[in-house]
């Protein structure tokens, strides 16, 4: 008999929900920074061992933004704890407990969801003893299934999160083949692995107002060579000269850093062309949000 099961990542922004994700799918499908607000969206991880499948959904995180762009993020963050068979809350353990997380636990727990809380980042701890008040309280007032502390970035405690997610899992069908390991579609995803570029590569006030598409992806017939061409989209002509670089440097980094990741998850050579719009002020435009893929229709 199969088995299924929905998990939820939730939690504040930075808490590494979305290395969680990839840690535990063992695919990067989810964009990694140290910049807040790298997840904008919904992204599905699914993870079939023997007839249980797990279908992990990463989600933006919990942040008190003045955009349209934010008010959808943290709209899409609630509704999909609100829909989970289990959440997933994530919790940065070298940062005091959130205002934020205290009113979604609160919240979950009031609606009887299951919930496991995930201790992340418990590598950066000098005396882990100092845990033990934070997970009393955590327990004594949340009442989770389970709080497991974990390394998300060493990939320490992902066994026990697929322990204990094995028992909440329900008698199903799968809703994915065995294979697949998330329902993005691959323009998407390339879209993404540029975007993480230039969040890493760019200063602090740009990331944030840039959102990337990608118009082109296809094989070549005569040889095997890859055509992706995307479009670096931002909000001031002073972040496009940021974006680009003198004469082009930044840009070429970009790409350049992008198309090796690109090569190494479709496992073939790319030609990536990138290009640098100005679309002002889109994070407060419906329209574009949506253009973007950025709404909150789930």
């Amino acid at each position: 008999m199969t088995k299924s099961i929905f998990l939820t990542l939730s939690g504040r922004t930075n808490a590494g929900k979305s290395t969680l994700l990839n840690a535990l799918i063992g695919e990067k499908i989810a964009s990694v920074s140290s910049k807040p607000q790298t997840t904008r969206t919904r992204i599905t991880g699914i993870l079939t061992q023997d007839e249980t499948q797990y279908v992990f959904i990463d989600t933006p995180g919990l942040h008190q933004g003045k955009t349209r762009l934010s008010a959808h993020m943290m709209k899409t963050a609630e509704t999909s704890a609100a829909d989970a068979d289990v959440v997933l809350y994530v919790i940065d353990c070298t940062k005091k407990l959130h205002e934020q997380d205290e009113q979604m636990l609160k919240s979950i727990a009031q609606r009887k969801i299951q919930c496991i809380i995930v201790v992340n980042k418990v590598d950066l701890l000098d005396d882990k003893s100092k845990m033990m008040p934070v997970l009393l309280k955590l327990e004594n007032t949340y009442h989770p299934y389970a709080i497991i502390p974990v390394s998300a970035s060493e990939k320490d405690g992902l066994d026990e999160i697929m322990r204990v997610a094995s028992e909440l899992a329900q008698p199903s069908v799968h809703f994915f083949p065995d294979d697949k390991f998330t329902d993005q579609p691959e323009r998407v995803l390339a879209a993404e692995m540029i975007r993480e570029k230039l969040l890493r590569l760019l200063n602090d006030e740009v990331p944030h107002g840039v959102a990337v598409t990608v118009d082109k992806l296809s094989e070549r017939d005569d040889k095997d060579l890859l055509d992706i061409s995307a479009v670096i989209y931002c909000e001031r002509d002073s972040h496009k000269g940021i974006i680009i670089g003198k004469n082009g440097s930044m840009l070429k980094k970009i790409a350049s850093s992008a198309r090796r990741e690109l090569e190494h998850f479709f496992e073939i050579q790319v030609n990536l062309q990138c290009f640098v719009k100005v679309k002002e002020d889109w994070r407060n435009k419906e329209g574009l949000i949506r253009s973007f893929g950025l709404n909150d229709d789930i």
